[in-house]
């Protein structure tokens, strides 16, 4: 199939491969999907590097992430070249217009993953992200609450909050903010912020770094990383969602479930872009940095040798090629420690997708905080053994 867009031709292979097994969704659906949003998609990701994070199978498969832009590509494909603090760099295709979306999206690329920067200043990013990411257990009116502080705390010091949802559990708060400042200035900002959100919102609300201590909703700062990327706006998720903006009279009263790849366009065409007059609020910095500077400093995070030593009694179960590999070798586990197993509270399962060469892999840790210690099983030989850097 080949498509007119800007100008140019681009061509999509197989739109008829089905992408979401559970709804039935295909290729051709999800680039409809994107041409029918593409002005909120766009003003997403317009001048910024993206990694492309690409499912190739469906996305009841395990993506796979491609910093480095395909050699094989049209010309009118921009890239930038972008450091990481590894010291390698990588030429990452930057979107600017529909043609370069859809040949994105014919990738494999269900959702948009750009970097906080324009191609034209690298360094210096123009957006804070705040992404609000819930413990099991923790309900939606608890993530909205959360996010009302964030708004808070970003209003009371000069920037407009911008919300969405994430496509997945959590909640995504952005600011616009002038390209002046390093990552360092912008992630010690956003960290200042979830200090202050913590401190405002104690009990339901955490910038503690080791997830294990975590109570509540994680307000995670580190998305601000030189390295790191959020799923944009208008992105579809691998769950079928959407991450839509919204205002903040909705926040309250939407829920994620409504937002979809069938439900979203037709949002669109009736009320257009929440978040149109975004780049109109770029703001300054300033006011969060010295706030950072009059916190209390961080108490380091213990050490053993060489290595943190946990403060909780954790014990690793898997580390596994897929989550489904994971949560098996999890099952066998709780298999053999059933009364164990029941006393852990949702919380004390932490699930980590962990990143490796190019593709995600699984790690699940018990927390045996609730168990007690005297009932306590020692660290086992792992379920699954999943060596990420080197394969099975």
């Amino acid at each position: 199939m080949t498509l007119e867009a800007d100008g140019r031709e681009v061509r999509i292979t197989n739109p008829d491969r089905v992408v979401f097994p559970r709804t039935g969704h295909t290729k051709g659906d999800l680039v409809a999907y994107y041409r029918a949003v593409a002005e909120g998609a766009l003003r997403g990701v317009d001048g910024r590097p993206v990694i492309l994070k690409r499912f190739v199978h469906g996305v009841d498969q395990e993506a796979f992430f491609q910093k480095r832009a395909p050699s094989k590509r049209p010309a009118w494909i921009e890239v930038a070249e972008l450091s990481y603090p590894s010291g390698r760099t990588a030429d990452e295709v930057v979107i600017r217009d529909v043609a370069a979306l859809l040949w994105t999206v014919n990738l494999g690329c269900v959702d948009l993953n750009p970097h906080p920067v324009r191609a034209g200043d690298l360094d210096h990013p123009d957006e804070l992200r705040i992404d609000l990411d819930p413990v099991p257990g923790v309900g939606w009116d608890q993530i909205v609450g959360v996010a009302f502080v964030a708004r808070e705390v970003l209003e009371r010091h000069g920037l407009t909050a911008w919300p969405k949802t994430s496509g997945s559990r959590g909640f995504h708060v952005y600011a616009r903010i002038e390209a002046r400042w390093a990552f360092r200035d912008v992630r010690r900002a956003a960290e200042a912020v979830a200090r202050e959100v913590e401190r405002r919102a104690p009990g339901i609300a955490t910038s503690r770094w080791w997830k294990e201590e975590r109570q509540g909703v994680f307000v995670d700062y580190n998305q601000n990383a030189r390295d790191r990327t959020v799923a944009s706006a208008y992105s579809v998720r691998p769950t079928g969602l959407v991450s839509t903006p919204l205002t903040w009279d909705e926040v309250e009263r939407r829920r994620p479930s409504e937002f979809t790849m069938d439900s979203v366009p037709e949002r669109y065409a009736e009320i257009g872009d929440p978040w149109a007059a975004m780049e109109d609020e770029a703001g300054s910095l300033e006011a969060l940095l010295e706030l950072a500077d009059s916190q209390e400093p961080r108490p380091q995070a213990p050490k053993g040798e060489g290595r943190r030593k946990p403060v909780m009694p954790l014990i690793e179960i898997a580390r596994a090629e897929t989550r489904d590999e994971a949560m098996a070798g999890f099952e066998r586990w709780k298999a053999r420690h059933p009364e164990v197993a029941g006393r852990l509270e949702p919380a004390d399962v932490l699930v980590d997708s962990m990143r490796g060469r190019s593709s995600a892999w699984t790690r699940i840790r018990v927390n045996l905080q609730h168990v007690p210690e005297a009932e306590r099983p020692a660290q086992e030989p792992l379920e699954v053994d999943y060596d990420p850097w080197s394969g099975r």
